[in-house]
């Protein structure tokens, strides 16, 4: 598989190292505007296109491969308000793409998990959820995207809760809220919490990523998998 890299930072740098031993080929690296003028040819050579760059691009970058037919696999966040537009495109130029918020299998059961447990705890309303994200300094923004597919979980399945509200601290919401609180810790890669506390007890479930390796190896299965394929999908898409 030839393989596009666009972005060229911490998780760049991982998937090089996942695709070149699982023997796929890096045919061109595009970090910012003048990668993208100067590397065209390149990226003509590609099957696949993976994109970890930064919110500011990514709708940009997914447009320019969808009008070359070069499937891609996104992996940055941020940009989801542009979902429907880039959904219209993909059909317009009968292309591909799959979005995730987390490539990582764990992750991925968990959100899954996390949607039966919401089902589950419904039906129980002394318990009330809350959600804990924890990620590297240098995560820009909070909550993060997992976290904001978590809590989307929480509200497609419970019935008592209706939206999500990001919080500094633990702070005392409207019963139909789910609360947000989240840290940015030095050496952190990602920890998810989802907790249900009751007056007489808690129950927790979390993901904790020890390193970024997970994140790399689901983004190449994702690209495997999408070789061929037209439409919008998610890691879902690719578990199931």
């Amino acid at each position: 598989m030839k393989i596009a890299l666009l972005g060229y930072g911490r998780m760049g740098k991982e998937i090089e190292k996942i695709a070149l031993m699982k023997s796929h080929e890096i045919v061109v690296f595009i970090d910012d505007k003048i990668d993208w003028k100067e590397k065209q040819q390149a990226l003509k050579k590609a099957d696949v296109a993976i994109d970890f760059s930064i919110p500011e691009v990514a709708k940009e970058n997914i447009f320019t491969c969808l009008k070359m037919n070069l499937p891609v696999v996104v992996g940055t966040t941020g940009w989801y308000e542009d979902l429907e537009e880039l959904t219209s495109a993909c059909k317009k130029n009968e292309g591909a793409f799959l979005w995730a918020s987390n490539f990582s299998l764990g992750v991925n059961l968990m959100i899954k998990i996390n949607a039966y447990s919401a089902q589950l705890m419904s039906k129980f309303p002394e318990y009330q959820a809350s959600f804990h994200d924890i990620h590297h300094t240098k995560k820009l923004y909070a909550p993060s995207g997992t976290a904001i597919s978590i809590a989307q979980g929480i509200l497609d399945n419970h019935e008592k809760y209706k939206n999500y509200l990001l919080q500094e601290i633990k702070e005392k919401t409207s019963p139909n809220i789910l609360p947000i609180t989240y840290d940015r810790v030095e050496n952190v890669t990602g920890i998810h919490i989802v907790d249900y506390q009751s007056d007489i007890d808690k129950i927790s479930l979390r993901h904790e990523a020890f390193n970024r390796e997970g994140f790399a190896i689901g983004a190449i299965v994702a690209a495997e998998w999408l070789i061929s394929k037209k439409g919008v999908f998610t890691m879902a898409d690719v578990l199931s």
